[in-house]
């Protein structure tokens, strides 16, 4: 039996490797939280998330909500609508890798390679949805397709719960 260690390097040269172009390619995604002059401010529940253009949820890219011991943030996770039609009532959190805790304000980088390892060939929309007890609910969207001969930068500006979120696709 050969390892794997001398037949991945092989397959990569001679492009016999299905998932290549996305080993290749990357995305990452910069999202705003901005501070709120508020009397009662609770961090907001945010859901990133790639639908095809056929209106069918992808892959998730993170979930950052409450987690405590007694399941009670997750509740709340209903909150952000349409992850929730989409993608969330039909999963069990935590999810490896995707969910997190609440943040709060300020800006963060979020890996999304293994969203890109996931993509075939298409037009995808990228969505990142905020929703804050006591406070509003926000959802932004970049279109993109995927995968790209050319680093693309895409962007959207939230109003509210939301402040800049900046989608960088390298290939």
């Amino acid at each position: 039996m050969k390892s794997l260690k001398h037949v991945l390097p092989l397959a990569l040269l001679t492009g016999s490797f299905s998932a290549g172009q996305s080993l290749a390619a990357d995305m990452q995604l910069s999202v705003a939280i901005p501070e709120m002059n508020v009397a009662e401010y609770h961090r907001p529940y945010v859901a990133v998330w790639a639908m095809n253009k056929d209106d069918k949820a992808v892959t998730n890219g993170a979930v950052w909500y409450q987690i405590d011991d007694d399941g009670e943030g997750e509740k709340w996770l209903k909150d952000m609508r349409l992850w929730w039609r989409r993608s969330g009532r039909s999963l069990e959190v935590p999810i490896d890798g995707v969910t997190g805790a609440t943040r709060k304000p300020g800006e963060y980088e979020v890996s999304l390679t293994h969203v890109a390892q996931q993509l075939t060939p298409g037009d995808y929309v990228l969505y990142v949805e905020a929703a804050r007890e006591v406070g509003g609910r926000e959802l932004l969207s970049v279109d993109f397709s995927w995968p790209s001969d050319e680093t693309q930068t895409l962007s959207a500006q939230g109003d509210s719960e939301l402040g800049a979120i900046t989608l960088t696709i390298t290939p």
